[in-house]
């Protein structure tokens, strides 16, 4: 399953890339973000893997982030596994005019290996896209703030 989000931030997009880069604002802009925590390489370079922790409630998620490519101000990819499903989402920054970013995103879930949410994909494929644009709306409150 893949979907694309876009949306445009009144923002530089060196500024825009700064921000996203730096792993101390995921919490402004990610609902349940509690760390992300280095296991191999420099962080934010390509091949680094890392560790991201969230919390919903009761509920814990670890998923491990692996930088495919660190392209910024223009690009970013990488892959994200959970012990139910993998994604890859590339993120690109476009500047466009007057102090304006173009943020677009794509998501590919390439693996879901739970019957739940395997079904809730097929079925109701909003349920994986809403909180992806929520996350790109939430991140262009944050960096508008600035």
């Amino acid at each position: 399953m893949k979907f694309n989000g876009s949306i445009d931030i009144k923002q530089s997009r060196d500024k825009v890339a700064e921000l996203f880069a730096d792993p101390a604002y995921l919490k402004e802009y990610q609902e349940g973000f509690e760390k992300k925590e280095l296991l191999k390489g420099d962080a934010g370079k390509e091949g680094a893997i890392s560790k991201m922790y969230y919390r919903n409630g009761k509920h814990e998620m670890v998923l491990t982030e692996t930088i495919i490519s660190n392209n910024l101000p223009d690009s970013f990819e990488a892959l994200y596994h959970h012990k139910h499903m993998d994604n890859t989402m590339k993120c690109t920054f476009t500047q466009l005019e007057d102090g304006v970013t173009r943020y677009d995103t794509e998501v590919n879930y390439t693996r879901i290996n739970w019957v739940l949410p395997r079904l809730i994909a097929i079925l109701f494929p909003g349920m994986y896209k809403k909180p992806a644009q929520r996350w790109l709306e939430n991140f262009k409150n944050f960096v508008e703030k600035q």
